[in-house]
């Protein structure tokens, strides 16, 4: 353990606010035992209390103590995918409090992968609630720079871990009713759910729990976003005149103020998502317009994360 993380732990067991590296985004911790200390996190983000959080764990064993039916389902889906980017939604224990719920009787469990996030679990000892660690409804962090330029002192600690491997966040599953069914998509594909599962998943009713990045416009940069389809890239671009920053598939065209050139990849593309749309909000242009993937199930979780950034507010 290092001295860093030690420290962190600490932090967190006298209520303070400590962002840490998941694979996924970087996270705001606080202990999610202590209600005091997840008030502040709310406050920090300023996040609606009715909106919940994730509780993350070092191991199954200990996440598990948090739910109090815990059906095969997510037995079989913990065996797969913990440590890993997977949340999975299940009816919260007796002692787990309504300010990490949104007050409701579910409670979403996590048990992250990356080496930094583990060390800091096993060496507080208890489950941590965390969101990521930005303002709330805007980009997600992917580096710990970026949690700096959010938070700035809200923060105790920032642990350091490089930029987030997978780059956006966990999948959420609702294991909490009669059929599962996938609330957020994400690095962990519902194909792969439905492997280890044996079935397909429940389409979203509209009474599944709140959930993590389930608003309409999440994830949102502060300059005005589009998504255009790629056909209709070039003509706004010349509408725009030479005020929009883009993000796209082709090469730059010089008729716009700022360019990121995305992968093809769905999962590089993921990885490259945040920081590109950071970047382009950086520059102050008029609007961002970014190229639309292809409408595929390998670009779920990219296409849903795009969508909510380009939602009207």
């Amino acid at each position: 353990m290092t001295p860093e993380v030690r420290r962190a732990a600490e932090i967190l067991r006298a209520g303070g606010l400590v962002a840490f590296p998941t694979e996924t985004v970087y996270g705001l911790g606080a202990d999610a035992s202590n209600s005091a200390a997840v008030a502040r996190l709310y406050a920090a983000k300023g996040r609606p209390p009715a909106h919940p959080v994730i509780v993350h764990f070092a191991d199954a064993p200990a996440a598990f103590t948090w739910a109090r039916e815990v059906p095969p389902a997510a037995h079989a889906l913990a065996a797969r995918f913990w440590p890993g980017p997977l949340t999975m939604i299940l009816k919260r224990a007796p002692h787990v409090g309504d300010d990490v719920t949104g007050g409701q009787d579910t409670v979403g469990l996590r048990v992250p992968s990356h080496p930094v996030a583990q060390a800091l679990l096993r060496a507080f000892g208890g489950g941590i609630a965390a969101p990521s660690a930005n303002l709330f409804g805007r980009v997600s962090p992917t580096r710990a720079a970026h949690v700096r330029e959010d938070l700035g002192a809200a923060v105790d600690l920032v642990l350091e871990g490089g930029p987030s491997e997978v780059g956006i966040e966990s999948t959420i599953v609702d294991l909490s009713g009669i059929t599962p069914a996938l609330l957020r998509p994400g690095h962990v594909r519902a194909a792969d759910i439905e492997a280890v599962l044996g079935r397909p998943l429940g389409a979203r009713g509209s009474d599944a729990p709140r959930h993590s990045g389930g608003l309409e416009r999440h994830y949102a940069p502060r300059t005005p976003t589009r998504l255009v389809p790629g056909h209709a890239l070039d003509a706004e671009i010349l509408r725009l005149g030479g005020r929009a920053a883009v993000m796209a598939f082709s090469r730059p065209d010089e008729r716009a103020a700022r360019w990121v050139r995305m992968p093809r990849d769905p999962v590089a593309y993921a990885q490259r998502l945040y920081d590109a749309l950071r970047e382009l909000d950086g520059w102050g242009c008029a609007a961002i317009l970014i190229e639309a993937p292809p409408d595929a199930g390998d670009w779920a979780a990219v296409l849903d994360r795009l969508r909510r950034a380009a939602s009207a507010a």
